[in-house]
């Protein structure tokens, strides 16, 4: 697991890390249908390049709360791991778009938003 975009000055800023799964297989997504039936599982579409994303991506991971729990995160580096965005894609019928933020519960996809309505979203209701 790890935590993306630490900022090294912070002061004991850890109730902000999000413990992230760093997807890097297609095994991983069937992973991610099957423990759905559990777990509610986000996963975080990310261009490395981009800014936009790079900034939703640290706004995002601030907002969460601690109160989350049963929740998996993974995290998506599309432009090392394209082939797997495509896949997701295929698997939840959902367009790609980067950066995305996919809520997937019980083997579908309940919600998905890119660029800054991801900080919109209420992922809590998802439990």
């Amino acid at each position: 697991m790890l935590s993306i975009f630490k900022r090294k000055d912070s002061k004991n800023n850890d109730h902000n890390a999000v413990d992230w799964i760093s997807m890097t297989s297609l095994e991983q997504l069937e992973n991610i249908v099957v423990d759905s039936e559990i777990d509610t599982v986000c996963i975080f579409k990310h261009s490395t390049r981009c800014g936009i994303s790079k900034m939703v991506l640290n706004r995002f991971e601030k907002s969460l709360s601690k109160s989350i729990t049963n929740y998996k995160f993974y995290y998506l580096d599309l432009l090392a791991y394209r082939n797997i965005s495509d896949q997701i894609s295929l698997t939840f019928e959902i367009t790609h778009q980067s950066p995305q933020l996919l809520v997937i519960k019980n083997k579908v996809a309940l919600a998905s938003a890119s660029h800054y309505d991801i900080l919109d979203m209420d992922i809590e209701k998802y439990a």
